[in-house]
């Protein structure tokens, strides 16, 4: 079987949407279940229902071949994974955003030294250094919206699908650091191991996407 670690939610119901296009029905199986593996016998592949972020982690040692797992937590968790495949599904941009009232338009005009709250600490601080851009950032696991809210932060970058949450919060985007999209990630021994069985299911997914 190939072992495949996906987030239960939007991620894997589009995945599940394109295997069906691909001809894999899979998603009977997952209706009535609250496994946290899952395995789909006559396709011969094993779901791991793991946490977005946990994704990759799962992939890089070994203990799942393939992964579905977003651009922007690829790059923020930089493990040791094959990119196989852009899914096309998922978009979402990865931005920086201040308080409407701030009066700032443009990330050059923060203050030396501003403190940024966000879930994606290493994409943001590798971003502002390529500006040359002196910010603290701080690391935050939920609700980043609240940074500036509550005075903890002057700026916040989060990720974003369509920037209603943001407005809601009475905050505008000023910059957009990357776009993401849903992509297909293996293990590298997996790739070996597996090739025929891999490269076979990332054919059809590519026809089909």
């Amino acid at each position: 079987m190939l072992r495949i670690a996906v987030a239960k939610g939007r991620l894997l119901d589009s995945f599940l949407i394109l295997l069906a296009k691909a001809g894999y029905d899979c998603d009977s199986v997952f209706q009535a279940s609250r496994k946290l593996i899952v395995d789909i016998g006559q396709a011969d592949l094993r779901f791991i229902l793991a946490k977005p972020a946990d994704v990759p982690t799962y992939v890089e040692y070994g203990a799942a071949d393939l992964g579905v797992v977003g651009k922007d937590i690829l790059v923020e968790s930089d493990r040791n994974v094959a990119e196989l495949l852009d899914l096309k599904y998922g978009l979402c941009r990865l931005v920086v955003a201040v308080p409407k009232d701030s009066g700032i338009c443009r990330v050059q005009e923060l203050d030396f030294n501003s403190r940024v709250t966000s879930k994606y600490p290493r994409i943001a601080e590798e971003y502002f250094n390529s500006l040359g851009i002196q910010v603290e950032i701080i690391p935050l696991a939920g609700s980043i919206e609240l940074g500036p809210m509550v005075g903890l932060s002057e700026a916040i970058v989060d990720i974003t699908e369509t920037g209603r949450t943001l407005a809601e919060n009475g905050l505008v985007i000023i910059d957009t650091i990357m776009e993401s999209t849903a992509r297909l990630v293996a293990n590298g021994i997996s790739l070996k191991t597996q090739r025929e069985a891999i490269a076979a299911l990332a054919g059809v997914l590519e026809e089909v996407v």
